[in-house]
């Protein structure tokens, strides 16, 4: 604990309207808030709860893509002291209805009119008992037991500011703040807990570190739906002064124009996310002179990625980073002073007051520069997986280290360089094969934009690899030649044996490649995308 810092999320935006009033806390198109506003828009949003009888520790739901009402409604959740629940905006009906009564959220936020369709109706015929409300965002039509934002804040206006700040004064460093459930790449999604202190204390030091400061222009990309766009994204810009700029789908070219129109000087984002932004044929066309920093990381990161950004998006200060949704986001981070062999070889040393090792799988620590699964301990850590204590004792052993499943090597300066997810690992004639090395030594390739590597089974070396690969705009190659190139360029068993050519790799919510699809795909015995 800091006591130098805000202790809860409520105290963060009231310190940032006392700090900077005037100063933008968010531009959504022709939305302008200052950060004065902000606190009294949240504050409303906390009274029009109250007004419906929602009670601290309750839970409840957003289900909504990035827009100003999802970072008030999230603001007004914690100034009533109840618990956060996002919802992956590319679930559907029955994978949101399960967090929503597993979670047990009271009430939820949801879109209306979306990519489409309206997004309340994929709850018809599933939505749970203990659901009472469900408040309308943006466009759309309500229908009956559906209340429309504005007037669920009306609602509010018969509540008193002072039953608001009884309930923000009870809060406290460890209170409960958030419930975030996985993505279940590895099985059904678990609610992940996290306390308001842990997440201020993480992201005050990730913003100093990567160079987010008072009146940069935060483009987010990253869903708040995820760490990544939530924590890593406006409770890091409200922290440090910044302007949220909220951008709801990952469009390169839209991307690009955004950032020359509204002077975007700070881009986070996961490798794929610079990688087809750098494979846009108009690139050249958009003046980026603003960006001025960038933290990628959330994959295993091409070196040479880390030099494209700085020399073709211009890009002035890179950095790297790592974490999951069990540790709040942020595990370890790279300095300001780290040379650019470090930032495009590792992803940092532990965040301060934490620890971090990689170990074998009898929980034995690994000497420097071998591999071994990457393990966390300290205030970080999440409180637990909501109502899954087995769960938890599995995820967090009995000395209190975190098992992430990802896979690292350790240098002898305690700087971490992540090699792949221990479930995406194959075995090719007993050699263990991570894909995400293989990428990264497929990523220096003249004419390749983005590369994707799976494991698939061969009768006579148990696995080999198989890439899917997308090439830059008016470059050629053939599998043959891709094939023989990366026999010079890595030891023989990673070379994959299968390349498919493809305008696209399929992504995530979280602007991942989604290797699921690719598996799946690859078993239909067909070309994706």
């Amino acid at each position: 604990m800091n006591p130098s810092l805000p202790q809860t999320l409520p105290q963060v935006i009231r310190l940032a309207a006392q700090t900077h009033p005037m100063r933008r806390a968010i531009v959504d198109g022709a939305v302008v808030i200052s950060y004065a506003d902000l606190a009294n828009k949240a504050e409303q949003v906390a009274r029009g709860l109250l007004a419906l009888g929602v009670q601290a520790g309750d839970r409840v739901a957003i289900w909504a893509p990035n827009q100003f009402e999802w970072i008030l409604a999230a603001c007004g959740i914690h100034m009533a002291g109840a618990v956060l629940v996002p919802l992956n905006t590319r679930m559907k009906g029955a994978e949101a209805a399960d967090i929503l009564a597993r979670s047990q959220a009271s009430l939820l936020f949801c879109v209306g009119d979306f990519l489409g369709q309206y997004m309340p109706a994929q709850l018809d015929g599933q939505r749970p008992a203990t659901l009472q409300h469900l408040v309308v965002l943006g466009a759309g039509q309500p229908r009956s037991g559906e209340t429309p934002w504005a007037e669920f804040l009306q609602q509010g206006d018969s509540v008193p500011s002072q039953a608001v700040h009884e309930r923000e004064a009870a809060l406290g460093y460890d209170s409960l703040a958030d419930l975030m459930f996985t993505s279940g790449t590895t099985g059904r999604p678990k609610g992940v807990m996290a306390a308001h202190g842990p997440t201020i204390q993480a992201f005050s030091v990730w913003s100093a570190c990567v160079g987010l400061g008072a009146g940069d222009h935060y483009l987010i990309v990253n869903p708040f739906f995820h760490t990544f766009g939530y924590k890593a994204g406006w409770v890091a810009a409200f922290l440090s002064g910044a302007t949220v700029f909220p951008q709801q789908l990952f469009d390169a070219g839209q991307m690009l124009q955004r950032i020359a129109t509204d002077r975007i000087s700070f881009l986070p984002g996961p490798p794929t996310l610079f990688l087809t932004m750098l494979a846009h044929p108009q690139l050249q066309d958009f003046d980026l002179s603003s960006l001025n920093a960038a933290v990628t990381g959330a994959a295993s990161v091409p070196p040479i990625l880390i030099q494209r950004m700085r020399e073709e998006l211009g890009i002035k200060l890179v950095t790297t980073a790592y974490g999951l949704t069990e540790c709040g986001g942020c595990a370890t981070l790279c300095e300001p002073s780290d040379s650019a062999e470090t930032v495009a070889n590792t992803c940092g040393h532990a965040l301060p007051g934490t620890e971090l090792r990689v170990a074998d799988a009898q929980g034995h620590a690994m000497p420097t520069g071998e591999a071994g699964e990457v393990q966390l301990r300290g205030y970080h850590v999440m409180k637990g997986y909501f109502e899954d204590e087995a769960g938890t004792r599995e995820a967090i052993d009995a000395e209190g280290w975190l098992h992430t499943g990802d896979v690292g090597v350790l240098d002898e300066r305690g700087y971490l360089r992540i090699t792949d997810r221990l479930k995406d690992m194959f075995i090719n004639g007993g050699f263990n094969c991570y894909p995400a090395e293989i990428e990264r030594l497929m990523a220096p390739h003249p004419a390749i934009a983005l590369a994707a590597v799976i494991g698939i089974a061969d009768e006579r070396l148990g696995e080999v690899g198989c890439a899917y690969v997308v090439l830059r705009s008016g470059s050629q190659l053939d599998a043959a030649e891709l094939i023989a190139w990366c026999r010079l360029n890595m030891a023989n068993y990673k070379v994959p044996r299968k390349v498919f050519f493809v305008d696209a790799l399929p992504v995530n919510a979280a602007n991942k490649v989604d290797k699921k699809i690719l598996r799946a795909q690859f078993m239909q015995n067909s070309v994706p995308v």
